[in-house]
């Protein structure tokens, strides 16, 4: 397709007279042409259309515009190609006529695909706040906050037999539509009675071992299709670039084996079974992973959702951020960081909760770009720190130039080492004299060991000094009064998950899923704003009338 930009638009006088006619104090689409003018243009999206030729592209722009109403309603694809047909505060934001036709459903579609495929996404929520920030409704160097959710992905939970046996039928079905003579030479009639209807589990054996042999069976299927498709001469170069193909290929590695030439079903013995940051859950959805946070299991993401949180400003959304459900929280706030200073809003203060912080974090954030992070860090939960008369790390003088520790009695350490832990980090272990610690009176306070020497470990002096620090503040009254900025975020997830079904994925792909959280996150900001234009204050956290009795 070939994209002819249009950087921006008039109102035709016919669409803008009908318009204040029907809403003579506006609405939230009026209000932001108004208020901020023409959002996004064709520019902004030009790599979209690389192509010179062909059909001319209906403006990508609109597209954008079209794509975050669409979300702030929650309508379908078609539901949203006829707004734009029929109402009459779309065709004004947009500079239609009240004659214009609109476009088929299939071209917002094929508009996402596009954004995901040149990972574009972000562009629909990066040019908004740039417009926000030109109205000076961002403050530089602010404060801002982070929390993440759970979404659950589109798809059916199923056991392991049902994922083996739905993998191939997917395969098979595409393989159908590809080469369907091919196909039909290769299989026997039986492989119709077993697959040519969804694999449920009321449908399959109940009993263990009729079970086992049921998925040896669609094992030897699988393996057998699998064969053919790579081995056989005749056989449709196509197939081998097919997605089930490849999907199939990969959930029969993680889940059959090969043992002394005998194609085996894994388990949790010694032929293993896979981790769940690979395994496949889905061949629906071949990026959504099992995850368990507390007390909760869910199949598919975590959306992370990054606001501003200052009292003159509205509550923006700048940053959003899709991983899978295993990801930990801990692993995204440098990265955060490092979008955000790309878009320039860098927070002076970043309110997080302590699944976000550690002694690294807190060190790298201010050190790289002065962001002061506001959250609780783990308190020492060793058994000295715990008694009233253990000798903990605290209780320890650190000389860092001479490269030793002094312990509560006065006696020097022995060594001093640079190491890592478990998880890769920098740790420095510093071991005490073996014969002066045997000697020791206070010993018993010290360690349990019988014979060994006190041996602490410590981050380096860096990130020592900002947790040592951190862990004196967080037991103030001010940082705790300080600290309940915080809980604001979950207000927001809240909003996102009753009013725009946050909490579930609308598309299969991590790709798809994060711009879903995009549009969305454009859609509660664009809500804010117009609530900010119209002067109405910010909520606050809702309480029943018997529950204030207790304030």
């Amino acid at each position: 397709m070939t994209l002819h930009p249009i950087n921006e638009w008039r109102i035709p006088k016919e669409t803008e007279d009908v318009a204040r006619a029907s809403f003579p104090k506006g609405n939230v689409y009026m209000k932001m042409y108004d208020s901020l003018g023409i959002l996004y243009s064709d520019e902004d999206f030009r790599d979209l259309f690389p192509v010179k030729c062909g059909k001319s592209a209906i403006s990508p722009a609109r597209l954008a515009l079209v794509t975050i109403m669409q979300f702030m309603e929650g309508l379908t694809d078609r539901q949203a190609a006829n707004a734009v047909r029929s109402r009459i505060d779309w065709k004004y934001l947009l500079g239609l006529n009240l004659t214009d036709c609109g476009f088929d459903s299939s071209v917002l579609t094929e508009f996402r695909q596009r954004l995901c495929e040149h990972q574009k996404s972000n562009q629909l929520l990066d040019k908004m706040l740039a417009k926000f920030d030109e109205h000076n409704l961002i403050n530089k160097r602010g404060k801002q906050r982070t929390d993440s959710t759970r979404v659950v992905a589109a798809i059916r939970l199923c056991n392991r037999l049902e994922l083996a046996g739905e993998t191939l039928r997917a395969a098979l079905n595409e393989i159908a539509t590809i080469a369907p003579q091919w196909l039909k030479r290769i299989i026997s009639d039986d492989w119709f009675d077993r697959y040519s209807y969804r694999i449920d589990d009321y449908r399959l054996p109940k009993k263990k071992t009729e079970r086992y042999e049921m998925a040896l069976l669609i094992g030897s299927d699988g393996h057998y299709l699998l064969d053919k498709i790579w081995f056989e001469n005749d056989s449709p170069i196509i197939l081998k670039q097919l997605k089930s193909v490849e999907v199939l290929r990969e959930v029969w590695i993680q889940q059959y084996v090969f043992i002394q030439e005998k194609l085996t079903w894994r388990n949790s013995d010694y032929t293993g079974l896979p981790p769940n940051s690979i395994c496949i859950e889905s061949p629906y959805d071949i990026d959504a992973r099992n995850g368990t946070k507390r007390n909760t299991n869910w199949t598919g993401y975590n959306v992370h959702l990054t606001e501003t949180c200052d009292e003159d400003t509205p509550n923006f959304i700048t940053n959003v951020e899709t991983t899978t459900a295993i990801v930990p929280d801990g692993n995204m706030t440098l990265e955060i960081h490092e979008k955000l200073a790309i878009k320039g809003l860098l927070p002076k203060e970043h309110y997080v909760d302590a699944a976000y912080v550690d002694s690294y974090k807190l060190t790298q954030s201010y050190q790289k770009h002065q962001v002061n992070i506001v959250g609780s860090v783990a308190v020492d939960y060793s058994w000295q720190a715990k008694s009233n008369m253990g000798f903990d790390v605290a209780s320890f003088i650190i000389d860092w130039d001479k490269k030793q520790a002094i312990c509560p009695q006065g006696h020097i350490s022995k060594s001093w080492c640079s190491t890592v832990d478990c998880r890769k980090s920098p740790i420095i272990q510093i071991k005490f004299d073996r014969k002066i610690c045997a000697d020791c009176p206070v010993r018993n306070n010290c360690t349990k060991s019988k014979k060994s020497p006190r041996i602490i470990k410590i981050r380096p002096q860096a990130e020592y000094d900002f947790l040592t620090t951190r862990r004196i503040e967080q037991q103030t009254p001010e940082f705790e009064e300080k600290y309940k900025l915080r809980s604001g975020i979950e207000g927001t997830i809240s909003q996102g998950v009753r009013q725009f079904d946050l909490r579930r994925t609308r598309y299969f792909g991590i790709a798809k899923t994060h711009l879903q959280h995009v549009a969305t996150a454009c859609a509660i900001n664009l809500s804010r704003f117009f609530n900010w234009s119209n002067h109405q204050p910010k909520s606050r956290t809702r309480i029943t009338s018997f529950a204030s009795l207790r304030i």
